[in-house]
């Protein structure tokens, strides 16, 4: 079973693989192939990290611009996907560090009008006992996870996307698991 999720695994990376390869050499449905092929879990990836469904789509959207123009800069045809999903995390990461000031700001000027708010509700799962528990790790842990589990890369993988050494990619999902553990089995 696991050979075989392996062997899908390295087909997918090979097609990618190729569909980059002739997108950069000017293949212009090669390219659309590919935006159809991995833009699903770009734009995963960005609502897992924001929250928010139509601000993920914006993320992406914006992201794609950046992948084109940053393609020819790629070395590794194969790591293509890396690549969109690190551009997607700084994109997510620049609209959040911008929405944290932008609630500063609007919390400075309520205190000045002597305005209170009502904080939004946070979202909604399925599984509210797990999402708790994975809404209760840092967002490092939750990233990592995402882009291990969900996105089925490997170690190396995280880390070119997180920009981070390998070991502290285990390190991270080793404690995101050991909490996870801790949580869900009531420790």
């Amino acid at each position: 079973m696991m050979a075989h999720k392996t062997d899908q695994i390295r087909k997918r990376q090979a097609f990618e693989a190729y569909l980059v390869a002739s997108a950069m050499a000017g293949d212009r449905s090669a390219l659309d192939r590919l935006a159809r092929l991995v833009g699903p879990g770009l734009l995963s990836h960005a609502r897992r990290l924001t929250g928010d469904a139509d601000l993920a789509r914006d993320v992406v959207q914006a992201a794609w611009v950046e992948i084109l123009r940053s393609l020819h800069s790629l070395r590794d045809e194969a790591a293509f996907r890396a690549f969109a999903l690190r551009i997607v995390t700084r994109r997510v990461s620049r609209v959040i560090r911008k929405r944290q000031q932008d609630r500063i700001l609007a919390a400075d000027w309520a205190a000045e009008q002597d305005i209170t708010t009502d904080p939004s509700p946070g979202p909604s799962a399925d599984d509210a006992r797990l999402h708790k528990a994975i809404s209760g790790l840092s967002a490092d842990h939750r990233t990592t996870l995402s882009l291990f589990y969900l996105e089925d890369m490997t170690i190396a993988e995280v880390a070119q996307v997180l920009d981070l050494p390998q070991g502290t990619v285990k390190t991270r999902l080793m404690h995101a698991r050991a909490k996870l553990r801790g949580v869900l089995e009531g420790d």
